[in-house]
């Protein structure tokens, strides 16, 4: 786990709101973003991308829905949680609210322990989203569907980086070290 302090992105149009989740987030050792609406939440975001967000829906020009689209639209903040926080208790409203993206539903008025508990524990999911399962020995990766991959193969799957490939010293001892041709050429290069 890393020792960084988790940084929770509070998004609410009300100041009592964001002092009130600030207050209870600090005594819980969080360290705080605050956007008073969507569009500043999203410049939040692509600034210094928090590990989670609180999301209120009811917010003027653009609502709680409206900003998780947009950054489930991104491939480079998708990964980023966000948690719903709000008045709105119909059905159809937390139906909506995971359809765009969110991966829980608060609502107000809220139990604080509740919340602590929901946010430590997305908090704790999305750090252990960051650990890759790689074997001790032959360095192998186990993917989503439980298949070892070859590390290059894993990375490629999941990212745009492209490998060149080439044989350290160390490797090239092992596996050519008691031929002649390679101990000729090793001896050429140490003189």
């Amino acid at each position: 786990m890393t020792d960084e302090i988790p940084l929770i992105l509070i998004v609410d149009d009300n100041p009592q709101n964001i002092q009130y989740l600030g207050s209870l987030l600090t005594e819980e050792g969080y360290d705080l973003g605050v956007a008073k609406n969507g569009a500043k939440a999203l410049e939040f975001v692509y600034k210094r991308p928090p590990d989670l967000i609180l999301l209120d829906i009811m917010m003027p020009e653009m609502d709680g829905y409206e900003t998780c689209e947009k950054l489930k639209k991104d491939k480079t903040v998708s990964h980023i949680p966000v948690i719903f926080l709000t008045a709105k208790t119909e059905t159809k409203d937390i139906v909506r609210g995971f359809q765009v993206g969110g991966i829980d539903y608060v609502t107000k008025p809220f139990i604080s322990e509740e919340l602590l508990a929901r946010v430590r524990t997305h908090v704790e999911i999305q750090t252990l989203r960051g650990l890759i399962p790689i074997c001790a020995k032959c360095k192998k990766i186990r993917d989503e569907e439980g298949a070892w991959n070859q590390l290059e193969a894993y990375i490629e799957e999941h990212s745009d980086a492209l490998f060149s490939h080439g044989i350290c010293g160390d490797c090239a001892d092992e596996m050519y070290g008691d031929q002649a041709w390679y101990q000729k050429q090793k001896l050429g290069k140490e003189l």
